[in-house]
């Protein structure tokens, strides 16, 4: 299997989005998981190759409004976007899914 697709999603896709990435890479480092990350504001989200989104819960709306335009991908929210622990919480399951881990 290819290396899966990880986009992270902000408002701007300038901040918020590259800190999430940022810590979540260090979850991935952990685990020995190699992926491929990128982050994005949320109107191009749609437009991205991505098999799992990862974004704060407080676009949790916005992104069930745009979900059919999305396709098959898993989206994970975190309440903290740098809290490793609930990125390897949440990540590690869905990572499961897709085979990875």
């Amino acid at each position: 299997m290819s290396k899966p697709n990880i986009l992270f999603v902000c408002g701007n896709g300038l901040g918020s989005s590259l800190a999430a990435q940022m810590a979540t890479q260090d979850v991935l480092d952990m685990k020995g998981v190699k992926v491929n990350l990128d982050h994005s504001d949320l109107s191009s989200a749609r437009s991205k190759d991505a098999d799992i989104i990862v974004s704060a819960s407080n676009f949790k709306s916005r992104f069930e409004n745009m979900r059919d335009s999305l396709g098959e991908v898993d989206i994970i929210y975190l309440d903290n976007i740098v809290s490793k622990t609930e990125i390897e919480e949440k990540i590690t399951p869905v990572l499961e899914k897709h085979g990875i881990v």
